[in-house]
């Protein structure tokens, strides 16, 4: 396959990505949407790191593997307080540090 069959790749995945993140009021929905993006800019490295003969481009994709991994669980562990604390995941009912209001 030629790189630009990668790229075109990573690009529609951080697409979609980026739109589940706009549109989505689901915490969950939110996180797998950080995923794709995330996972389309490794896609992207790697694809660089090929053309280029060059390493470095792979080792900051498994880098960014290993603060994906530490980022889902911090994530997933915020989702689980917030849902006992809420019981909801919906993003627009979280309102704990919005501004007191005026008149109060």
């Amino acid at each position: 396959m030629t790189p630009d069959m990668f790229f075109l790749l990573a690009s529609l995945l951080f697409s979609i990505g980026l739109v589940g993140l706009i549109s989505r009021r689901n915490l969950f929905v939110v996180y797998m949407s950080i995923e794709l993006m995330l996972s389309s800019v490794n896609l992207v490295l790697a694809t660089f790191s090929k053309i280029l003969g060059d390493a470095s481009g792979s080792v900051i994709a498994l880098l960014i593997i290993a603060v994906i991994a530490a980022e889902a669980a911090i994530f997933l562990a915020m989702i689980v307080h917030i849902y006992r604390e809420n019981r909801t995941i919906d993003s627009d009912d979280l309102d704990k540090l919005k501004e007191a209001d005026s008149n109060a």
